[in-house]
């Protein structure tokens, strides 16, 4: 009931945050603030507790929901899983923390119920992780749309509405594509069983001929292509992420969307190995878009918050190509990168919203010379960047070295597009910040930007230790994803040609 007990935590913070009286604002902050920060040590415990000599399904529970449909209550986490909940439950606390007083700022909504929607998103966060029924993880996977929803309609910006609502829409069609599919996986397991089940273990042993495998793998895909998000499915990110919050933003980029590359990862791979691999050359060529499509879009934002937005297009292009090419190197490098990315995103939203709630504006043309207003800010604006742009030394660098040195193994046309992809994001980010932080500091941001306060610094430290913590040491994650990559791979029917992989995440590793 680990698993149960830990979701239960933040479900009972928020509704005790929402029954809390509207004026009590201070008391819903520092509740939601205690019940995230216990829940992030309950998850980091959990995933320490894994075993890292095997990359079985751990800490399984299941309970019976819907017998007659063979849906099940069934919870269970790998390394991978294991490694995402706590980076998304360890970035719960720090955006409270940093959006303490978002909710206010925002003028719209009561300060219990912007906390209360971030605890029951929480939730659903940890929920879409650790399902081990598909049913379940769908119904994770469509509740996790509300929180979002209002978040972004009740609290973002000018276009908040419009944002909110081409989320919404985005992501409810590609649920019901998953709907179509998964009712097709039960009719297909109830012939071949005897009775229908959601449950993954039987379904990763289920025969499927080649057609309905084809045909049920492209339902599941269309929904974790628009969750993830890919070219030519992307286009509702960059407004929400613009309309949000910045802790919103960060959740939404930082964690939500790595439910699209997770999924990819945890349920098509081994559930359709023969239409993985039939589908691989075009994702692989959508994914190389996405790379480089991304990367020129992002050079081309005015807007802080967009592009970002834009270069995480282009960083899920690097997620999905890693996982696309089957090697145990970018494969690793993928699932290593869905944790690096959440937090290096979420360290350059935070502090562009830091420098935004200063400006009153996120676009680049209204900074300049903030080095020299505000030297530390801007010097947590570089750093930042640098991990967005996978400097060496920092977990990203890792995550996309890992990917290129796996792909290039299997296909080196696509290898070499992607590297074109590192050489953008290193000329969108180091412009950005040219901009925004160097010369000389205009009237308006003389007497606006200020240095960055305690509280601010308590909220993006932790999240830039783990960045460089994770690029100095990275085998701290690589030894708990490598097991999971392992069986991964067998479900495919892959073996890695020469250097293996044990070997080189070893290096990396020292």
């Amino acid at each position: 009931m680990q698993l149960t007990t830990l979701m239960l935590i933040p479900l009972v913070g928020a509704i005790a945050v929402f029954l809390l009286p509207a004026a009590k604002e201070t008391l819903a902050k520092q509740v939601a603030l205690a019940v995230s920060i216990v829940t992030a040590i309950d998850a980091i415990r959990l995933a320490l507790s894994l075993d890292n000599s095997s990359g079985a399904i751990q800490f399984v529970e299941k309970h019976e929901w819907i017998p007659a449909f063979g849906i099940s209550w069934s919870l269970g986490i790998d390394g991978i899983a294991g490694l995402l909940i706590a980076m998304a439950t360890i970035l719960v606390p720090l955006i409270i923390v940093a959006g303490w007083w978002d909710a206010e700022n925002s003028g719209r909504g009561t300060v219990k119920g912007f906390f209360a929607l971030i605890l029951a998103l929480e939730v659903c966060m940890i929920g879409v992780f650790a399902a081990t029924d598909l049913f379940l993880f769908y119904v994770f996977f469509e509740v996790m749309l509300l929180p979002v929803y209002f978040l972004i309609g009740r609290f973002g910006g000018a276009q908040r509405s419009y944002a909110a609502m081409k989320f919404l829409l985005y992501s409810l069609v590609g649920g019901l594509f998953m709907l179509a599919s998964l009712i097709g996986l039960y009719v297909v397991s109830a012939r071949t069983l005897g009775q229908g089940t959601f449950d993954f273990v039987t379904l990763t042993g289920l025969h499927m001929d080649a057609g309905t495998q084809k045909t049920l793998f492209l339902g599941f895909f269309f929904a974790f292509a628009v969750k993830a998000p890919m070219v030519p499915f992307h286009t509702w990110l960059p407004d929400a992420a613009a309309e949000a919050t910045p802790g919103t933003s960060t959740l939404l980029v930082g964690v939500l969307d790595k439910v699209g590359t997770f999924g990819m990862i945890r349920y098509l791979l081994p559930i359709f190995p023969d239409a993985s691999h039939y589908y691989a050359p075009i994702i692989i060529v959508l994914a190389c878009i996405s790379i480089f499509y991304g990367a020129l879009l992002a050079i081309g934002q005015t807007d802080m918050m967009r592009l970002i937005a834009f270069s995480s297009v282009s960083h899920f292009g690097f997620i999905v190509l890693g996982i696309f090419v089957f090697s145990s190197q970018g494969l690793a490098g993928s699932s290593f990168y869905m944790i690096n990315h959440g937090f290096s995103t979420g360290a350059l939203f935070l502090v562009v919203g830091y420098l935004a709630s200063r400006r009153g504006s996120k676009k680049i043309s209204d900074f300049g010379g903030v080095s020299k207003v505000a030297p530390v800010l801007a010097g947590v604006l570089l750093i930042s960047g640098l991990s967005s742009l996978a400097l060496p030394g920092m977990s990203s660098f890792v995550s996309e070295f890992l990917v290129l040195i796996g792909t290039f193994s299997e296909n080196r046309v696509a290898a070499n597009i992607a590297t074109v992809g590192i050489v953008l994001a290193a000329f969108y980010i180091l412009w950005m910040y040219q901009r925004v932080a160097t010369g000389e500091p205009s009237e308006e941001v003389n007497s606006t930007v200020s240095e960055i306060n305690k509280r601010e610094l308590v909220a993006i430290v932790p999240i830039l230790a783990a960045i460089i913590a994770l690029g100095i040491f990275p085998q701290a994650a690589l030894k708990y994803i490598n097991p999971a990559v392992s069986d991964l791979q067998k479900y495919v029917s892959v073996v890695d040609p020469t250097p293996a992989f044990g070997a080189l995440t070893e290096g990396i590793g020292s």
